[in-house]
């Protein structure tokens, strides 16, 4: 019978016919070498939503919903650039969203900050 090699270090791997890494240390080494770029972008991306969300999080809602400025919003380091959907109402009005949380752009540069029940 043919001996399996570690994935990572090249050590035999004994256990399991499927197993293909010694130990969890090669095992997470091999894994994080292969995802490495990937992971990147994602974890920029994640935490653009992250701050935009505690950005929308961070205002008082009453009934629902309060209105704020662009101004506001851009000082606090909202990127409008990132959200995680759109909702389109029957009439065509577009909120976009962060999670639970969204904003619809109103007159004048304000906006309507919500939260989806």
């Amino acid at each position: 019978m043919e001996k399996r090699k570690c994935l990572e270090c090249g050590a035999e791997v004994m256990g399991r016919v499927d197993k293909k890494f010694c130990n969890d240390y090669c095992r997470n080494a091999y894994n994080n070498k292969v995802n490495k770029d990937s992971k990147n972008l994602m974890r920029n991306i994640n935490n653009r939503l992250r701050k935009n969300y505690r950005v929308l999080d961070g205002f008082k809602l009453t009934d629902g919903k309060t209105k704020t400025t662009k101004t506001r919003l851009m000082d606090k380091g909202f990127d409008f650039e990132y959200i995680t959907n759109l909702y389109t109402t029957k009439k065509g009005t577009t909120y976009y969203f962060v999670y639970d949380l969204g904003y619809l752009p109103l007159d004048n540069d304000y906006y309507m900050i919500v939260k989806r029940e």
